[in-house]
């Protein structure tokens, strides 16, 4: 019977068709054409105001065995791993463009909210689940835990268009960059087989794998740039490449060392953020295409696993428990965590309303399904429609309701895009300097920059022609200047750029900082 059996398989991969490089062709065609389409739909999604995540869903669900490609696909380990590779790709962009003064005034109002708020969302939506739904403590522990993660991607695509006071931006940023770690270990320990732990054994657990990844990840994000400060790599496009394997590390670090992972990206990568590297322009550039490649593809794929005729018995099921989450646990853990801290009521308000629920939670919907959960399927179908539906609800409603609280702060200059070049023999930097539509710099004239005493500029190019300055060249947009700038100096030159293109020429007295430059003299 066993050489039957092996005979027939013999024939069967007989009649398997090879794997060709025309079959490799035709993959690389509707990979380009699937890109291309979630690309342009970007588009779509900044005019009508919808977070990206439900167009790339929705070309996903498309794609599916309920819709036009009729692609089968059902394996949830495997968009686990995915999943979980694009979003340390995502919380590397993130945390890359994290600026620390903005987050530094809020950072410990954001640290209660990432964790108690997280602790008051999951009990109070996973008592709705159960009682409202009629879920066993388990799935409903799951469901509340899973939900009660934000996504800084979907809050900010929505509200990039309305200038927010600093203090909410970051809040938010720092938030749903912090949040992440204790949701995945709550997840994780409530889709262990066997009885739940105890809360106080899982609070520990928490505070031990945070105190490991944050350890971790500070380290490596010091270390690495410190590295590439000091070490000038032959082509400016390893930068890119260093910085985004730098991240990387600090998760595999962090993981294997049985802390968060995802704490340590998020905080590796806002200290490479912060580190005024060398071509930083082209890094963040690199990286913000990759964090959307990395969206574009987690999106679809999730997507295609969803099985749009089985979710007609869930949406009422989710309707309810995010009605839970949005009107009641997410008001009630900002309300208790940042009254403390003297947010006025406007600003809570928006918190409450702003927590917006992305890829993470139906990522994070996986974790039971590979563990074998009991009703696994279930609560993966109803995060699902629970992110959709709300996202729907909520995105478009975000910038409506800022400017009804007020809450629109006003425009602010448009940073400058300084690339540093190490000339390292040399002992000194080449400063590449864009001014964009919005900067102050426009109208300044060289000798009002004030740079400090080791630092000029060199050259200007102007719609395509190059010249050098004089000291009463006046400076316009679109302009790019090339400052030299000594090694001593270099910080202080790009500071006082910074300043003067945000304040104008007055930024030394305005208050704008950066004015370590020379006394203007007359």
């Amino acid at each position: 019977m066993d050489g039957c059996a092996d005979a027939s398989r013999a024939c069967a991969r007989e009649r398997e068709p090879p794997l060709t490089v025309h079959h490799l062709n035709q993959l690389l065609l509707v990979c380009s054409i699937v890109l291309l389409v979630a690309v342009a739909a970007v588009r779509i999604s900044s005019r009508s105001g919808l977070p990206s995540l439900l167009v790339y869903l929705g070309i996903g669900v498309l794609m599916g065995q309920d819709g036009i490609g009729d692609i089968r696909f059902d394996n949830a380990e495997l968009t686990q791993v995915i999943g979980y590779a694009a979003l340390v790709v995502i919380l590397a962009e993130g945390g890359l463009g994290t600026k620390w003064t903005q987050i530094r005034p809020v950072l410990p109002a954001a640290s209660v909210l990432a964790l108690a708020g997280v602790a008051v969302s999951v009990g109070v939506t996973a008592a709705g689940a159960h009682y409202l739904v009629g879920l066993d403590w388990r799935q409903a522990l799951i469901i509340g835990a899973v939900v009660s993660s934000t996504d800084a991607a979907a809050v900010f695509s929505v509200l990039r268009r309305i200038p927010l006071p600093a203090r909410v931006t970051g809040m938010l940023e720092a938030e749903s960059g912090f949040n992440d770690a204790p949701v995945v270990i709550l997840v994780v320990a409530f889709s262990r087989t066997g009885p739940v732990e105890h809360w106080y054994v899982l609070i520990g657990e928490i505070a031990l794998e945070l105190v490991i990844g944050a350890a971790i990840g500070l380290a490596v994000g010091w270390a690495g740039a410190w590295g590439l400060r000091h070490v000038a790599l032959p082509a400016s496009g390893l930068y890119p490449i260093a910085v985004l394997a730098i991240a990387v590390a600090a998760y595999a670090g962090g993981a294997l060392a049985h802390g968060s992972g995802f704490l340590g990206v998020y905080l590796a990568s806002m200290v490479l953020g912060n580190a005024k590297l060398p071509h930083w322009p082209a890094t963040r550039g690199f990286a913000d295409g990759l964090g959307w490649i990395a969206q574009i593809g987690m999106f679809v794929l999730l997507g295609l696993l969803v099985t749009p005729h089985e979710l007609g018995d869930d949406v009422v099921p989710a309707l309810l428990i995010g009605l839970v989450l949005t009107m009641v646990a997410r008001p009630l853990s900002v309300v208790l965590c940042l009254t403390p801290f003297r947010l006025p009521w406007q600003e809570q308000a928006l918190m409450s309303w702003a927590g917006l629920r992305g890829a993470v939670p139906i990522i994070l919907a996986t974790i039971p399904m590979v563990s074998g959960i009991e009703g696994s399927r279930r609560v993966f179908n109803i995060v699902f429609v629970l992110v959709v539906v709300y996202t729907l609800v909520q995105g478009p409603t975000l910038p409506w309701l800022a400017r009804t609280l007020r809450l629109g702060g006003e425009s602010e200059a448009t940073d400058l895009g300084i690339e540093s070049a190490p000339l390292e023999r040399l002992r000194g930097h080449l400063l590449s300097v864009v001014i964009p539509e919005g900067s102050r710099m426009h109208g300044v004239e060289i000798n009002e920059l004030r740079l400090p005493a080791g630092a000029a500029v060199t050259l200007v190019v102007r719609e395509g022609t190059s010249f050098v300055p004089m000291p009463t060249t006046v400076l316009r947009r679109g302009d790019e200047l090339l400052v030299v700038a000594t090694d001593p100096v270099r910080d202080a030159a790009e500071a006082r750029l910074r300043a003067v293109g945000r304040g104008g020429k007055l930024a030394g007295w305005l208050g704008t900082g950066g004015g370590g430059g020379r006394t203007p003299h007359g």
